[in-house]
Protein backbone atom coordinates (compact mmCIF):
# COMPACT_ATOMS: atom_id res chain seq x y z
CA UNK A 1 0.00 0.00 0.00
CA UNK A 2 1.07 3.56 -0.62
CA UNK A 3 0.06 7.34 0.59
CA UNK A 4 -0.77 9.36 -2.00
CA UNK A 5 -1.67 13.34 -2.35
CA UNK A 6 -5.12 13.81 -2.04
CA UNK A 7 -6.98 17.21 -3.45
CA UNK A 8 -8.90 19.16 -1.43
CA UNK A 9 -11.06 20.05 -4.20
CA UNK A 10 -12.24 16.32 -5.72
CA UNK A 11 -15.32 15.19 -4.83
CA UNK A 12 -15.26 11.55 -4.09
CA UNK A 13 -17.95 8.82 -3.99
CA UNK A 14 -17.02 7.77 -0.51
CA UNK A 15 -14.83 8.30 1.98
CA UNK A 16 -14.23 5.59 4.59
CA UNK A 17 -12.75 6.63 8.29
CA UNK A 18 -10.56 4.32 9.81
CA UNK A 19 -8.28 0.82 8.42
CA UNK A 20 -9.12 -1.35 11.31
CA UNK A 21 -11.63 -4.76 10.60
CA UNK A 22 -14.27 -2.63 9.62
CA UNK A 23 -12.29 0.34 7.47
CA UNK A 24 -11.13 -2.31 5.59
CA UNK A 25 -13.60 -3.86 4.22
CA UNK A 26 -15.78 -0.88 3.71
CA UNK A 27 -12.66 -0.01 1.75
CA UNK A 28 -12.49 -3.01 -0.24
CA UNK A 29 -16.48 -3.38 -0.81
CA UNK A 30 -16.61 -0.07 -1.94
CA UNK A 31 -13.82 0.08 -4.58
CA UNK A 32 -14.48 -3.21 -5.54
CA UNK A 33 -18.30 -2.05 -6.37
CA UNK A 34 -16.36 0.96 -8.57
CA UNK A 35 -16.33 4.24 -6.27
CA UNK A 36 -13.58 6.02 -5.68
CA UNK A 37 -12.97 6.44 -1.95
CA UNK A 38 -10.99 7.94 0.43
CA UNK A 39 -9.81 5.94 2.95
CA UNK A 40 -8.50 8.12 5.97
CA UNK A 41 -6.38 6.98 8.87
CA UNK A 42 -5.24 8.76 11.79
CA UNK A 43 -2.26 6.90 12.83
CA UNK A 44 0.78 6.84 10.70
CA UNK A 45 1.58 4.18 7.52
CA UNK A 46 2.25 0.90 8.58
CA UNK A 47 2.65 -1.35 5.22
CA UNK A 48 2.56 -5.19 5.20
CA UNK A 49 5.78 -6.79 5.98
CA UNK A 50 7.67 -4.27 5.64
CA UNK A 51 6.53 -2.40 8.74
CA UNK A 52 6.08 -5.49 11.14
CA UNK A 53 9.96 -4.57 12.66
CA UNK A 54 9.46 -6.99 15.35
CA UNK A 55 7.66 -9.82 13.88
CA UNK A 56 11.35 -11.91 13.51
CA UNK A 57 12.95 -11.04 17.11
CA UNK A 58 13.10 -13.39 20.20
CA UNK A 59 13.01 -12.45 23.45
CA UNK A 60 16.79 -12.01 23.95
CA UNK A 61 16.71 -9.77 20.83
CA UNK A 62 14.96 -6.82 22.99
CA UNK A 63 16.41 -4.78 25.62
CA UNK A 64 14.03 -5.43 28.18
CA UNK A 65 12.93 -9.04 26.99
CA UNK A 66 10.04 -7.70 25.96
CA UNK A 67 8.92 -6.07 28.76
CA UNK A 68 8.30 -2.19 28.94
CA UNK A 69 11.04 0.04 30.28
CA UNK A 70 9.70 2.30 33.19
CA UNK A 71 9.55 5.29 31.07
CA UNK A 72 7.24 3.18 28.46
CA UNK A 73 5.26 2.00 31.15
CA UNK A 74 3.90 5.69 32.11
CA UNK A 75 3.69 6.07 28.68
CA UNK A 76 1.14 3.51 28.73
CA UNK A 77 -0.20 3.25 31.96
CA UNK A 78 -3.83 2.97 30.67
CA UNK A 79 -2.83 0.24 27.54
CA UNK A 80 -1.14 -1.65 30.19
CA UNK A 81 -4.28 -2.93 32.21
CA UNK A 82 -5.12 -5.50 29.75
CA UNK A 83 -2.25 -7.53 31.22
CA UNK A 84 -0.66 -9.02 27.72
CA UNK A 85 -0.37 -6.04 26.18
CA UNK A 86 1.84 -3.42 24.97
CA UNK A 87 4.93 -5.66 25.52
CA UNK A 88 8.11 -4.36 23.93
CA UNK A 89 7.55 -6.08 20.94
CA UNK A 90 4.03 -4.58 20.61
CA UNK A 91 4.40 -1.46 21.50
CA UNK A 92 4.23 0.65 18.61
CA UNK A 93 0.76 -1.23 17.64
CA UNK A 94 -0.82 0.66 21.09
CA UNK A 95 -1.34 4.44 21.66
CA UNK A 96 0.90 6.57 23.72
CA UNK A 97 -1.60 7.22 26.83
CA UNK A 98 0.28 10.36 27.64
CA UNK A 99 -0.67 11.71 24.18
CA UNK A 100 -3.93 10.55 23.74
CA UNK A 101 -5.66 10.95 26.94
CA UNK A 102 -9.47 10.21 27.99
CA UNK A 103 -11.69 10.84 30.74
CA UNK A 104 -12.95 8.55 33.28
CA UNK A 105 -15.46 9.84 35.38
CA UNK A 106 -15.74 5.87 36.47
CA UNK A 107 -13.35 3.67 35.05
CA UNK A 108 -13.22 2.33 31.66
CA UNK A 109 -10.30 0.36 29.76
CA UNK A 110 -9.76 1.86 26.39
CA UNK A 111 -7.97 -0.06 24.76
CA UNK A 112 -6.44 1.70 21.03
CA UNK A 113 -4.08 0.98 18.20
CA UNK A 114 -3.71 3.98 15.84
CA UNK A 115 -1.85 3.16 12.83
CA UNK A 116 -2.47 2.01 9.52
CA UNK A 117 -4.97 -1.43 10.07
CA UNK A 118 -5.90 -0.51 13.31
CA UNK A 119 -6.40 -3.30 16.15
CA UNK A 120 -6.41 -5.64 12.81
CA UNK A 121 -3.11 -6.30 13.66
CA UNK A 122 -3.76 -6.70 17.49
CA UNK A 123 -6.94 -8.88 17.73
CA UNK A 124 -7.75 -11.42 19.15
CA UNK A 125 -8.87 -13.51 15.85
CA UNK A 126 -12.05 -15.59 17.60
CA UNK A 127 -14.69 -15.37 14.89
CA UNK A 128 -18.13 -16.39 16.07
CA UNK A 129 -21.59 -15.92 14.68
CA UNK A 130 -24.18 -14.23 16.03
CA UNK A 131 -27.61 -16.58 16.03
CA UNK A 132 -31.21 -15.29 16.11
CA UNK A 133 -31.50 -16.25 20.22
CA UNK A 134 -28.73 -12.54 20.26
CA UNK A 135 -31.23 -10.60 17.77
CA UNK A 136 -33.74 -11.23 19.48
CA UNK A 137 -33.09 -11.13 22.92
CA UNK A 138 -33.40 -7.40 23.54
CA UNK A 139 -37.15 -7.90 22.17
CA UNK A 140 -38.42 -11.29 24.10
CA UNK A 141 -37.13 -9.60 27.38
CA UNK A 142 -37.87 -5.93 26.68
CA UNK A 143 -34.73 -4.53 27.48
CA UNK A 144 -33.55 -1.62 25.63
CA UNK A 145 -34.26 -1.55 21.85
CA UNK A 146 -35.20 -4.60 19.35
CA UNK A 147 -32.65 -5.26 16.30
CA UNK A 148 -34.20 -4.51 13.15
CA UNK A 149 -32.63 -7.72 11.49
CA UNK A 150 -32.38 -11.05 12.20
CA UNK A 151 -30.08 -14.10 11.42
CA UNK A 152 -31.28 -14.66 7.89
CA UNK A 153 -30.34 -11.47 7.20
CA UNK A 154 -26.58 -11.55 8.36
CA UNK A 155 -25.84 -15.17 7.40
CA UNK A 156 -25.11 -14.74 3.41
CA UNK A 157 -22.87 -11.41 4.83
CA UNK A 158 -21.20 -14.11 7.54
CA UNK A 159 -20.22 -16.41 4.28
CA UNK A 160 -18.64 -13.82 2.23
CA UNK A 161 -16.58 -12.49 4.87
CA UNK A 162 -15.72 -16.04 6.72
CA UNK A 163 -15.03 -17.50 2.83
CA UNK A 164 -12.80 -14.16 1.90
CA UNK A 165 -10.88 -13.71 5.71
CA UNK A 166 -10.13 -17.69 6.25
CA UNK A 167 -11.68 -19.06 9.54
CA UNK A 168 -10.82 -22.43 10.78
CA UNK A 169 -12.91 -24.60 13.35
CA UNK A 170 -15.13 -27.38 14.06
CA UNK A 171 -18.94 -27.47 12.93
CA UNK A 172 -20.86 -27.82 15.89
CA UNK A 173 -24.81 -28.06 14.38
CA UNK A 174 -25.87 -25.42 17.55
CA UNK A 175 -28.53 -23.09 17.03
CA UNK A 176 -27.02 -20.86 19.15
CA UNK A 177 -23.86 -20.66 17.67
CA UNK A 178 -24.54 -21.13 13.82
CA UNK A 179 -21.70 -23.02 11.99
CA UNK A 180 -19.74 -20.74 9.47
CA UNK A 181 -17.27 -21.40 6.21
CA UNK A 182 -14.53 -23.34 8.04
CA UNK A 183 -11.01 -24.49 6.85
CA UNK A 184 -9.60 -27.11 9.18
CA UNK A 185 -9.45 -26.60 13.19
CA UNK A 186 -6.52 -26.78 14.38
CA UNK A 187 -6.10 -29.42 17.21
CA UNK A 188 -6.92 -30.17 20.82
CA UNK A 189 -4.03 -31.24 22.93
CA UNK A 190 -4.08 -33.97 25.29
CA UNK A 191 -5.77 -32.15 28.46
CA UNK A 192 -7.59 -30.48 26.50
CA UNK A 193 -9.31 -33.52 24.66
CA UNK A 194 -9.65 -35.25 28.72
CA UNK A 195 -11.39 -31.59 29.46
CA UNK A 196 -13.76 -32.05 26.00
CA UNK A 197 -14.99 -35.96 27.18
CA UNK A 198 -15.32 -34.85 30.61
CA UNK A 199 -17.89 -32.13 29.91
CA UNK A 200 -19.57 -33.73 27.30
CA UNK A 201 -19.96 -37.27 30.14
CA UNK A 202 -20.93 -34.95 33.12
CA UNK A 203 -23.15 -32.42 32.09
CA UNK A 204 -26.90 -32.32 31.19
CA UNK A 205 -26.87 -29.14 29.94
CA UNK A 206 -25.64 -29.45 26.43
CA UNK A 207 -22.17 -28.13 27.01
CA UNK A 208 -19.25 -28.76 25.33
CA UNK A 209 -15.92 -27.91 24.33
CA UNK A 210 -14.31 -27.32 20.64
CA UNK A 211 -11.21 -25.76 19.46
CA UNK A 212 -11.07 -21.76 19.10
CA UNK A 213 -12.61 -20.63 15.52
CA UNK A 214 -9.95 -17.90 14.76
CA UNK A 215 -9.34 -16.25 11.72
CA UNK A 216 -6.07 -18.00 10.33
CA UNK A 217 -5.86 -19.69 7.27
CA UNK A 218 -5.04 -23.29 7.97
CA UNK A 219 -5.01 -24.75 4.61
CA UNK A 220 -4.31 -24.07 0.99
CA UNK A 221 -7.59 -25.05 -0.68
CA UNK A 222 -8.13 -21.47 -2.02
CA UNK A 223 -6.35 -18.87 -3.36
CA UNK A 224 -6.01 -15.97 -0.59
CA UNK A 225 -4.46 -13.35 -2.72
CA UNK A 226 -0.97 -13.59 -1.43
CA UNK A 227 -1.67 -14.98 1.74
CA UNK A 228 0.25 -17.71 3.35
CA UNK A 229 -0.69 -20.49 5.77
CA UNK A 230 -0.06 -20.03 9.58
CA UNK A 231 2.72 -20.70 10.94
CA UNK A 232 2.45 -21.24 14.26
CA UNK A 233 4.76 -18.79 15.15
CA UNK A 234 2.11 -17.14 17.63
CA UNK A 235 3.96 -13.44 17.44
CA UNK A 236 0.38 -12.22 15.37
CA UNK A 237 0.54 -9.45 17.61
CA UNK A 238 3.58 -8.26 15.96
CA UNK A 239 1.72 -8.22 12.57
CA UNK A 240 2.25 -11.82 10.78
CA UNK A 241 4.52 -11.53 7.68
CA UNK A 242 2.85 -14.31 6.17
CA UNK A 243 -0.47 -12.97 6.46
CA UNK A 244 -1.08 -16.32 7.91
CA UNK A 245 -4.20 -14.36 10.21
CA UNK A 246 -6.44 -11.74 8.73
CA UNK A 247 -5.83 -8.49 9.12
CA UNK A 248 -6.54 -5.04 6.69
CA UNK A 249 -2.80 -4.97 6.32
CA UNK A 250 -2.68 -8.46 4.40
CA UNK A 251 -6.02 -8.63 2.99
CA UNK A 252 -8.80 -6.26 2.76
CA UNK A 253 -6.81 -2.83 1.94
CA UNK A 254 -4.18 -4.49 -0.82
CA UNK A 255 -7.75 -5.59 -2.45
CA UNK A 256 -8.88 -2.37 -2.47
CA UNK A 257 -5.68 -1.14 -3.99
CA UNK A 258 -6.10 -3.25 -6.78
CA UNK A 259 -8.98 -1.46 -8.05
CA UNK A 260 -7.56 1.78 -8.67
CA UNK A 261 -9.90 3.17 -6.90
CA UNK A 262 -8.67 4.08 -3.42
CA UNK A 263 -6.45 6.68 -2.47
CA UNK A 264 -5.46 5.92 1.42
CA UNK A 265 -4.06 8.86 3.56
CA UNK A 266 -2.70 8.93 7.09
CA UNK A 267 -1.77 10.91 9.97
CA UNK A 268 -5.56 12.53 9.10
CA UNK A 269 -7.12 13.20 12.31
CA UNK A 270 -11.04 13.19 11.37
CA UNK A 271 -13.16 15.38 13.83
CA UNK A 272 -16.35 16.45 12.29
CA UNK A 273 -18.52 15.18 9.57
CA UNK A 274 -19.76 18.12 7.68
CA UNK A 275 -23.11 18.36 7.07
CA UNK A 276 -25.17 20.70 4.15
CA UNK A 277 -27.74 22.25 5.66
CA UNK A 278 -29.71 22.40 1.89
CA UNK A 279 -28.97 18.56 0.75
CA UNK A 280 -29.68 17.07 4.00
CA UNK A 281 -26.52 15.23 3.17
CA UNK A 282 -22.93 14.60 5.11
CA UNK A 283 -21.10 16.53 2.21
CA UNK A 284 -17.28 15.53 3.78
CA UNK A 285 -15.12 15.72 6.56
CA UNK A 286 -12.63 17.94 8.46
CA UNK A 287 -9.32 16.48 9.21
CA UNK A 288 -6.33 17.61 10.86
CA UNK A 289 -3.15 15.94 9.69
CA UNK A 290 -1.72 14.25 12.85
CA UNK A 291 1.81 15.16 11.63
CA UNK A 292 1.58 19.26 10.61
CA UNK A 293 -1.46 20.37 12.34
CA UNK A 294 -3.01 21.41 9.12
CA UNK A 295 -6.60 21.91 8.76
CA UNK A 296 -8.04 20.03 5.71
CA UNK A 297 -11.59 19.29 4.19
CA UNK A 298 -12.42 16.60 2.20
CA UNK A 299 -15.24 16.12 0.23
CA UNK A 300 -17.12 13.17 -0.53
CA UNK A 301 -20.92 11.78 -1.25
CA UNK A 302 -21.03 9.28 1.23
CA UNK A 303 -19.40 8.84 4.68
CA UNK A 304 -18.86 5.18 6.04
CA UNK A 305 -17.21 6.18 10.16
CA UNK A 306 -15.64 2.55 10.93
CA UNK A 307 -12.97 4.97 13.85
CA UNK A 308 -13.69 2.59 16.08
CA UNK A 309 -16.86 1.88 18.36
CA UNK A 310 -15.89 5.17 20.94
CA UNK A 311 -13.86 7.14 18.15
CA UNK A 312 -16.83 7.19 15.81
CA UNK A 313 -19.20 8.19 18.44
CA UNK A 314 -16.89 11.31 19.29
CA UNK A 315 -16.68 12.67 16.03
CA UNK A 316 -20.92 12.15 15.80
CA UNK A 317 -20.66 14.46 18.90
CA UNK A 318 -18.42 16.89 17.50
CA UNK A 319 -20.06 17.27 14.46
CA UNK A 320 -22.65 20.07 15.20
CA UNK A 321 -24.42 22.41 12.88
CA UNK A 322 -27.51 24.04 13.08
CA UNK A 323 -29.52 21.23 12.50
CA UNK A 324 -27.82 18.82 14.80
CA UNK A 325 -26.70 21.31 17.71
CA UNK A 326 -25.93 18.49 20.07
CA UNK A 327 -24.00 16.10 17.69
CA UNK A 328 -24.90 14.74 14.12
CA UNK A 329 -27.92 12.10 14.38
CA UNK A 330 -28.29 13.15 18.17
CA UNK A 331 -31.63 15.23 18.36
CA UNK A 332 -33.15 12.44 20.53
CA UNK A 333 -29.97 12.56 22.69
CA UNK A 334 -29.45 8.74 22.33
CA UNK A 335 -25.50 8.91 20.71
CA UNK A 336 -23.00 8.37 22.99
CA UNK A 337 -25.25 5.89 25.29
CA UNK A 338 -25.61 2.47 25.70
CA UNK A 339 -21.95 1.22 26.00
CA UNK A 340 -21.75 -1.69 26.50
CA UNK A 341 -18.09 -4.34 26.46
CA UNK A 342 -17.89 -7.87 27.82
CA UNK A 343 -16.88 -9.56 30.80
CA UNK A 344 -13.37 -10.53 30.92
CA UNK A 345 -10.56 -11.92 33.31
CA UNK A 346 -12.03 -13.83 35.78
CA UNK A 347 -12.61 -17.50 35.33
CA UNK A 348 -10.62 -20.48 36.48
CA UNK A 349 -7.28 -22.12 36.45
CA UNK A 350 -5.80 -25.60 37.53
CA UNK A 351 -2.81 -28.00 37.66
CA UNK A 352 -2.38 -31.12 35.93
CA UNK A 353 -0.98 -34.48 36.88
CA UNK A 354 0.28 -37.14 34.25
CA UNK A 355 0.94 -36.58 30.52
CA UNK A 356 4.18 -36.19 31.37
CA UNK A 357 5.17 -38.47 28.38
CA UNK A 358 3.75 -35.59 25.96
CA UNK A 359 3.77 -32.55 24.75
CA UNK A 360 2.74 -30.48 21.78
CA UNK A 361 4.65 -29.51 18.27
CA UNK A 362 4.20 -25.89 17.28
CA UNK A 363 2.74 -22.53 19.11
CA UNK A 364 -0.62 -22.56 18.62
CA UNK A 365 -2.31 -18.93 17.66
CA UNK A 366 -5.46 -20.52 19.27
CA UNK A 367 -7.27 -21.77 22.50
CA UNK A 368 -10.43 -23.65 23.15
CA UNK A 369 -13.57 -22.12 23.41
CA UNK A 370 -16.93 -23.57 25.31
CA UNK A 371 -19.81 -22.09 23.67
CA UNK A 372 -22.75 -20.29 25.63
CA UNK A 373 -25.12 -23.15 27.64
CA UNK A 374 -26.68 -20.87 30.43
CA UNK A 375 -30.57 -19.39 30.02
CA UNK A 376 -30.38 -20.89 26.57
CA UNK A 377 -34.08 -22.50 27.03
CA UNK A 378 -36.42 -22.94 30.14
CA UNK A 379 -33.88 -26.20 31.01
CA UNK A 380 -30.73 -23.93 31.55
CA UNK A 381 -32.79 -20.58 32.70
CA UNK A 382 -30.70 -19.15 35.72
CA UNK A 383 -31.86 -16.76 38.29
CA UNK A 384 -30.18 -13.87 38.89
CA UNK A 385 -29.34 -12.82 35.98
CA UNK A 386 -30.58 -12.51 31.79
CA UNK A 387 -28.09 -13.50 28.64
CA UNK A 388 -25.01 -15.89 29.08
CA UNK A 389 -21.40 -16.35 28.83
CA UNK A 390 -19.03 -18.70 27.19
CA UNK A 391 -15.47 -19.53 27.86
CA UNK A 392 -11.94 -19.32 25.89
CA UNK A 393 -8.94 -21.38 27.26
CA UNK A 394 -5.99 -23.40 26.93
CA UNK A 395 -3.61 -26.01 28.38
CA UNK A 396 0.15 -26.46 28.05
CA UNK A 397 3.15 -27.38 29.49
CA UNK A 398 5.21 -24.93 32.02
CA UNK A 399 8.40 -23.80 31.37
CA UNK A 400 11.85 -24.67 32.41
CA UNK A 401 12.36 -21.90 34.20
CA UNK A 402 10.60 -23.21 37.55
CA UNK A 403 13.96 -25.60 38.46
CA UNK A 404 16.34 -22.35 38.01
CA UNK A 405 14.87 -21.26 41.11
CA UNK A 406 15.34 -24.36 43.04
CA UNK A 407 18.10 -24.88 44.91
CA UNK A 408 19.80 -27.90 42.82
CA UNK A 409 23.00 -29.23 41.85
CA UNK A 410 24.61 -32.71 40.39
CA UNK A 411 23.10 -34.82 37.36
CA UNK A 412 20.08 -34.89 38.39
CA UNK A 413 19.24 -31.08 38.64
CA UNK A 414 20.85 -30.87 35.00
CA UNK A 415 18.34 -33.53 34.01
CA UNK A 416 15.44 -31.85 35.42
CA UNK A 417 16.57 -28.68 33.77
CA UNK A 418 16.06 -30.00 30.06
CA UNK A 419 12.54 -31.25 31.03
CA UNK A 420 9.57 -29.26 30.98
CA UNK A 421 7.17 -28.77 33.75
CA UNK A 422 3.56 -30.19 34.46
CA UNK A 423 0.72 -29.39 32.68
CA UNK A 424 -1.61 -26.30 33.65
CA UNK A 425 -5.17 -25.16 32.37
CA UNK A 426 -6.88 -21.84 32.76
CA UNK A 427 -10.20 -20.83 31.07
CA UNK A 428 -11.42 -17.01 31.30
CA UNK A 429 -15.22 -15.92 30.58
CA UNK A 430 -16.33 -13.55 28.42
CA UNK A 431 -20.07 -12.75 29.35
CA UNK A 432 -22.61 -10.63 28.11
CA UNK A 433 -23.01 -7.17 29.29
CA UNK A 434 -26.67 -5.14 28.97
CA UNK A 435 -27.20 -1.68 27.28
CA UNK A 436 -27.76 0.43 29.60
CA UNK A 437 -29.42 4.15 29.22
CA UNK A 438 -27.10 5.78 31.60
CA UNK A 439 -24.16 4.00 30.44
CA UNK A 440 -22.60 6.57 28.16
CA UNK A 441 -19.69 8.86 26.71
CA UNK A 442 -19.89 12.11 26.40
CA UNK A 443 -17.31 14.79 24.89
CA UNK A 444 -15.40 16.31 28.09
CA UNK A 445 -16.15 20.06 28.30
CA UNK A 446 -12.66 21.50 29.96
CA UNK A 447 -10.34 18.42 28.85
CA UNK A 448 -8.55 18.95 25.28
CA UNK A 449 -6.38 16.51 23.19
CA UNK A 450 -3.21 18.11 21.78
CA UNK A 451 -4.64 19.08 18.80
CA UNK A 452 -7.21 21.13 20.81
CA UNK A 453 -10.17 18.40 20.80
CA UNK A 454 -12.30 17.37 23.49
CA UNK A 455 -11.39 14.44 25.01
CA UNK A 456 -13.96 11.63 25.34
CA UNK A 457 -15.31 11.09 29.02
CA UNK A 458 -16.44 8.26 30.19
CA UNK A 459 -19.52 7.07 32.54
CA UNK A 460 -20.03 3.54 32.13
CA UNK A 461 -20.37 0.20 34.57
CA UNK A 462 -21.27 -2.93 35.46
CA UNK A 463 -24.52 -3.47 37.10
CA UNK A 464 -26.45 -6.05 38.89
CA UNK A 465 -26.89 -8.39 36.24
CA UNK A 466 -23.01 -8.21 35.61
CA UNK A 467 -22.60 -8.65 38.98
CA UNK A 468 -24.30 -11.76 39.18
CA UNK A 469 -23.35 -13.22 35.75
CA UNK A 470 -19.26 -12.71 37.13
CA UNK A 471 -20.05 -14.67 40.01
CA UNK A 472 -21.71 -17.89 38.26
CA UNK A 473 -18.52 -17.37 35.36
CA UNK A 474 -16.36 -17.85 38.46
CA UNK A 475 -18.70 -21.08 39.58
CA UNK A 476 -19.33 -22.91 36.47
CA UNK A 477 -15.18 -22.50 35.47
CA UNK A 478 -14.35 -24.20 39.14
CA UNK A 479 -17.01 -26.73 38.66
CA UNK A 480 -16.05 -27.83 35.12
CA UNK A 481 -11.91 -28.16 35.89
CA UNK A 482 -12.98 -29.81 39.40
CA UNK A 483 -15.12 -32.82 37.45
CA UNK A 484 -11.85 -33.70 35.18
CA UNK A 485 -10.15 -34.31 38.45
CA UNK A 486 -7.61 -31.35 38.41
CA UNK A 487 -5.67 -30.24 40.94
CA UNK A 488 -5.30 -26.77 42.98
CA UNK A 489 -8.20 -25.33 41.36
CA UNK A 490 -8.98 -21.40 41.75
CA UNK A 491 -10.95 -19.05 40.58
CA UNK A 492 -9.72 -15.41 39.52
CA UNK A 493 -11.22 -12.12 39.07
CA UNK A 494 -8.78 -9.37 38.38
CA UNK A 495 -9.65 -5.91 38.99
CA UNK A 496 -11.71 -4.55 35.94
CA UNK A 497 -13.99 -1.93 34.35
CA UNK A 498 -16.14 -2.31 31.17
CA UNK A 499 -13.51 -1.85 28.42
CA UNK A 500 -11.15 -4.49 29.13
CA UNK A 501 -12.40 -7.41 27.11
CA UNK A 502 -11.91 -4.64 24.07
CA UNK A 503 -15.00 -5.52 22.80
CA UNK A 504 -16.63 -1.75 23.34
CA UNK A 505 -19.58 -1.49 21.49
CA UNK A 506 -23.13 0.57 21.34
CA UNK A 507 -22.97 4.87 21.55
CA UNK A 508 -24.60 4.85 18.16
CA UNK A 509 -27.21 1.90 18.13
CA UNK A 510 -29.16 0.36 15.31
CA UNK A 511 -33.15 0.32 15.56
CA UNK A 512 -36.28 0.63 14.15
CA UNK A 513 -37.29 4.34 15.51
CA UNK A 514 -35.35 7.43 14.60
CA UNK A 515 -36.20 8.05 18.60
CA UNK A 516 -34.96 5.50 20.47
CA UNK A 517 -31.65 4.63 18.05
CA UNK A 518 -29.26 6.26 15.94
CA UNK A 519 -28.81 4.34 12.38
CA UNK A 520 -31.11 2.46 10.72
CA UNK A 521 -31.23 -1.42 9.51
CA UNK A 522 -28.40 -0.51 6.96
CA UNK A 523 -26.32 0.99 9.37
CA UNK A 524 -27.43 4.51 7.82
CA UNK A 525 -28.30 7.70 10.17
CA UNK A 526 -32.02 7.84 10.79
CA UNK A 527 -31.45 11.72 9.57
CA UNK A 528 -28.08 11.49 7.24
CA UNK A 529 -28.98 8.45 4.62
CA UNK A 530 -25.45 9.22 3.60
CA UNK A 531 -23.35 8.31 7.01
CA UNK A 532 -22.71 5.03 8.00
CA UNK A 533 -21.63 3.68 10.82
CA UNK A 534 -20.77 0.18 10.75
CA UNK A 535 -17.86 -0.49 13.37
CA UNK A 536 -19.28 -1.29 16.79
CA UNK A 537 -20.51 1.81 17.51
CA UNK A 538 -24.11 0.49 15.99
CA UNK A 539 -24.58 -2.67 17.98
CA UNK A 540 -27.77 -3.07 20.01
CA UNK A 541 -27.18 -5.90 22.17
CA UNK A 542 -23.39 -7.27 22.62
CA UNK A 543 -24.48 -11.30 22.69
CA UNK A 544 -21.05 -13.02 24.49
CA UNK A 545 -19.14 -14.24 21.23
CA UNK A 546 -16.20 -11.89 19.74
CA UNK A 547 -17.58 -8.83 18.12
CA UNK A 548 -15.49 -8.38 15.26
CA UNK A 549 -16.71 -11.20 12.37
CA UNK A 550 -20.14 -9.40 13.40
CA UNK A 551 -19.08 -5.99 12.74
CA UNK A 552 -17.16 -7.18 9.47
CA UNK A 553 -20.51 -8.59 7.97
CA UNK A 554 -22.36 -5.84 8.50
CA UNK A 555 -19.83 -3.70 6.83
CA UNK A 556 -19.73 -6.16 3.68
CA UNK A 557 -24.01 -5.36 3.50
CA UNK A 558 -23.49 -1.59 4.36
CA UNK A 559 -20.82 -0.87 1.96
CA UNK A 560 -22.70 -2.81 -0.83
CA UNK A 561 -26.18 -1.06 -0.14
CA UNK A 562 -24.17 1.99 -0.34
CA UNK A 563 -23.11 1.31 -3.92
CA UNK A 564 -26.51 0.14 -4.94
CA UNK A 565 -28.26 3.47 -3.75
CA UNK A 566 -25.09 5.43 -4.93
CA UNK A 567 -25.36 3.73 -8.40
CA UNK A 568 -29.14 4.88 -8.25
CA UNK A 569 -28.28 8.45 -8.19
CA UNK A 570 -29.47 8.57 -4.35
CA UNK A 571 -26.76 10.92 -2.96
CA UNK A 572 -25.47 12.77 -5.89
Amino acid sequence: MKMMNVNQTTVYDAIVVGTGITGGWAAKELCENGLKTLVLERGPMVKHVEDYKTMNKDTWDLPFRNKLSEEDQKKYHKQKRVGWAPTDATKHFFVNDLEHPYQETKRFDWIRGYQVGGRSLTWGRQSYRWSDIDFEANLKEDVAVDWPVRYQDIAPWYDKVESYIGVSGEKLGLPHLPDGQFLAPMELNCVEQDLQKILRSTFDDGRLLTIGRVAHITENTIDFEGRGPCQYRNRCWRGCPFGGYFSSNSSTLPAAERTGNMTLRANSIVHEVVYDQTTKHASGVKVIDAATGEKLEFKGKIVFLCASAMASVGVLLQSKSPSFPNGMGNNYDELGRNIMDHHYQLGASAKIDGHLDKYYKGRRPNGFYIPRFANLDQKTKRDGFLRGFGYQGGASRENWGEMVAELGYGAAYKKAMLEPGGWQIGMTGFGEMLPYHDNRVTLSRDKKDQWGLPQLDFNVEFKENELQMREAIKEEAVAMLKAAGFKNVQAYDTETGPGLGIHEMGGARMGWNPRTSVVNKNNQLHDVPNVYVTDGAFMTSASCVNPSLTYMAFTARAANHAAEQFKLGKFA
